[in-house]
């Protein structure tokens, strides 16, 4: 994937990977390679929620902090 992967874009291919898995649509042969994939996919979905987390966080103690000045 040459683009720069993007929470939406990583989460439906986890959906696509777990469907296929779930209607029996990968060989066994691939199995393997679907599941390394779906961890890379898992971690970095886990890292953009995080990331993002943080970012709230971090803008909503600014906000708070302008409230407070401004009181």
């Amino acid at each position: 994937m040459n683009e720069e992967l993007t929470y939406t874009a990583a989460f439906e291919e986890l959906q696509h990977i777990v469907n296929e898995i779930e209607q029996g649509d990968v060989t066994v042969d691939i199995l393997a390679e679907k599941v390394k994939r779906a961890s890379v996919l898992i971690a970095f979905c886990k890292k953009t929620l995080r990331t993002t987390e943080e970012d709230v966080k971090s803008i909503l103690q600014e906000l708070e902090q302008e409230k407070d000045h401004e009181a």
